[in-house]
């Protein structure tokens, strides 16, 4: 690169002064060259005095030019006092060095000038245009800037895009190609109707998408309204946006877009829990928008992942959002379930598992109203009776009494079985339990309390005369189309879920459906329903929107199916076709994985573990609870306390035949009176699920 005349000049001045300096006074320490040398030196120190005592602007400027000489008087005396050339040859160094600064700074050549100004890392100059053009007549001259004219030649010639006049141009800083524009009608009085972010587009040369054109407020001194408008051109601003946007703005672009997974969503934080892997977003809708809309396959693209890989979770909370992004998917994982997590606190509440989100899970032993109704919804396999298993050790640690009925035998159950009261199973040990709970309401009705009076239920007042009571019916849908007792077992199980809380009874329901055509009443769903949280582990897709429908869930807040493993699909498949292997095994791992529904809206959770294979002594109490001896003698008197595995007593389901043929007219089993109780409800048409209930159906109506 080529350098100014007196530059180079100067520069060989100082080359060829250099030895002389470091010569002078070794060869002749008389020698005239060293006593002008000193004599420039001095003078230089004079100017240096000067010029920090002048009242002047440009001192620094002035001593800068004098450094050359004071240094090089400084060098000559340094050399002429020491020994020969000093240690290192030290005189020759210190006039190179007095060469080389020289070189660099130039003093002389680049200070001299007054109203020079070097720009050392100098910013980006702002964007420019043309050399000043004259006046516009269309724009006479305001006293604008340099920069403001240029824009208004620009605009003028790209044809006054919108019939507008361009008041003021603002360049954005570090941005070399980014400007605002505030712009007013050509014309006073007429509103700005013809400017579009294509016409601006067009005029400077970029893309639509880099132009933004506002309205104008009025301000104290300016005018505003439709003859105003501000635009800004931001190619640059929206390039950097586009490859390193901040997180407000990539939460704007590609979240809260309109179109986009939560419309009109502002980003308030990101917060990222390292211990526990999962990244917390945290977003707010303006309350004019009403609660948020949430769209979670979109947001999960956005977030690049898939919905059902179950990483995912959504919470709304009014019109805030958050957002929970796993590593893994939580619902994947296992917690073990503990004594601790298992025993219910001063409310009755207990944890069952953790939701998708990370928070503990709830259920409760006992409601404001009284003792707390369960159903418990999973397909075979789903984990049914291992949430069964954590209801009955929190029910056992808070000191109930537990019954557990199986209309069929089952490995966990009959384990589970020996750490409740009773245990047993079949259709006729159901009936057999639910009319003892039945009488057990009767009975705990008239059992006076310490004071002498009767209460209903309630565990924060002293001097309750029983304990609590639950009864675990598993597989009740099945138990209730029994042909011999399916009726009788529905109308009590309905009876019992009406009653039952107000005499601390709490009837807690488990099957793979709870649907009233498959045989539900209507009445006992919502009585268990509203007494109780349910929990639905993973059902079949299909059956999703029904069996949150029968559960009083509205449409708007049916969850989607979970899929049907949780681990992340394994890469390589593209590899695994070409070579012809077959996929991975998917891992079902979505055992104990479901929703717990204790407001209006389903939450995912995965359930708690119980290591069956290990034993369960560590989650139940050392002592089962049982009922008092007063509870005992009245239900012995009524005939109903005793060994419910026997075969049917004489007499138990209604009269016996006379003789050994029988009688067309005499009272079938499931007919007439029963000990202990009331007489037995005629079979109801929707619980009819076998020829002979029809039949007996038929004759009740006839009169036969």
């Amino acid at each position: 690169m080529s350098v100014p005349r007196s530059v180079a000049l100067e520069r060989t001045l100082y080359t060829l002064t250099a030895p002389v300096l470091a010569a002078a006074p070794n060869l002749y320490a008389d020698s005239p060259v060293n006593t002008v040398v000193q004599l420039a030196g001095a003078a230089g120190i004079g100017g240096w005095i000067l010029a920090a005592k002048g009242d002047e602007s440009g001192a620094g400027r002035k001593i800068l030019r004098w450094s050359p000489l004071v240094f090089a008087a400084a060098v000559d005396v340094a050399a002429k006092n020491t020994i020969g050339w000093g240690p290192w040859c030290m005189d020759a160094l210190l006039a190179a060095g007095w060469a080389a600064a020289g070189a660099i700074v130039l003093p002389f050549s680049r200070h001299a000038r007054r109203h020079h100004r070097p720009a050392l890392a100098a910013a980006a100059p702002a964007p420019q245009l043309q050399p000043l053009p004259e006046p516009s007549p269309a724009q006479p001259d305001d006293g604008a800037d340099q920069f403001t004219r240029q824009v208004r030649w620009l605009w003028e010639n790209r044809g006054m895009p919108g019939r507008t006049l361009v008041v003021t141009a603002t360049p954005h800083p570090g941005m070399p190609n980014d400007l605002s524009l505030l712009l007013r009608a050509s014309e006073a009085g007429r509103p700005i109707s013809g400017l579009t972010e294509d016409v601006v587009a067009a005029a400077f040369a970029v893309d639509v998408t880099d132009v933004r054109i506002e309205e104008v407020a009025r301000q104290y001194g300016r005018e505003g309204g439709p003859g105003w408008k501000e635009v800004h051109v931001t190619p640059d601003a929206n390039e950097r946006r586009h490859k390193d946007p901040t997180d407000h703005e990539w939460w704007a672009d590609r979240i809260g877009a309109t179109g986009g997974p939560v419309p009109g969503s502002e980003f308030v934080k990101k917060v990222r829990d390292r211990g526990r892997r999962v990244t917390h977003y945290i977003a707010r809708v303006p309350d004019e928008l009403g609660e948020p809309r949430v769209n979670q396959h979109g947001l999960a693209a956005a977030l690049k992942t898939k919905y059902d890989e179950g990483r995912l979770f959504v919470t709304v909370d009014g019109n805030q959002v958050l957002v929970s992004l796993w590593d893994s998917s939580p619902l994947a994982q296992i917690f073990p379930a503990t004594r601790e997590l298992l025993t219910p606190d001063k409310d009755g509440r207990w944890v069952t598992g953790y939701l998708g989100n990370g928070q503990p899970a709830r259920n409760r032993v006992y409601t404001d109203r009284g003792a707390a109704h369960g159903i418990f919804v999973a397909p075979s396999g789903g984990g049914k009776t291992q949430l069964m298993g954590l209801h009955v050790a929190a029910d056992a640690l808070f000191g109930a009494v537990v019954w557990l009925a199986a209309e069929a035998p089952d490995e966990k159950a009959a384990t589970l079985g020996g750490y409740t009261d009773r245990y047993g199973v079949g259709a006729l040990y159901m009936i057999r339990l639910l009319r003892v709970l039945d009488a057990l309401m009767e009975i705990r009705g008239e059992m006076p309390w310490e004071d002498g009076r009767v209460y209903d239920w309630d565990p924060s007042v002293p001097g309750c005369p029983y304990r609590m009571l639950s009864a675990y019916l598993d597989e009740f849908l099945s138990a209730a189309r029994n042909g011999d007792y399916g009726a009788e077992i529905m109308d009590l199980a309905e009876r019992v879920s009406i009653k039952g809380r107000k005499y601390g009874i709490g009837l807690k329901v488990a099957g793979q459906s709870i649907y009233v055509q498959d045989g539900f009443t209507q009445l006992l769903c919502e009585n268990l329903r509203e007494n109780c949280i349910p929990v639905v582990l993973k059902v079949a897709p299909k059956k999703v929107a029904d069996m949150f429908k029968a559960l009083g869930i509205s449409p708007e807040n049916t969850p989607d199916p979970l899929p049907r493993s949780f681990s992340p699909a394994e890469a390589g498949r593209i590899e695994r076709v070409m070579r012809g292997e077959p996929e991975p095994p998917a891992n079902s791992n979505t055992g104990g994985a479901g929703w717990i529904v204790e407001a209006k809206q389903p939450e995912v959770l995965r359930t708690l573990f119980m290591d069956f294979k290990a034993g369960l002594d560590d989650y139940f109490p050392d002592t089962i609870a049982t009922l008092t001896d007063h509870e005992i003698r009245e239900l012995e008197a009524r005939d109903l306390w005793f060994d419910w595995t026997e075969p049917p007593r004489p007499g138990e389901f209604g009269p016996e035949p006379d003789d050994e043929d029988g009688d067309d007219d005499a009272p079938k089993k499931g007919g007439g009176k029963r000990r202990g109780g009331g007489g037995k409800s005629a079979p109801r048409r929707d619980a009819v699920t076998s020829p002979r209930q029809a039949l007996e159906a038929i004759k009740n109506l006839s009169g036969v």
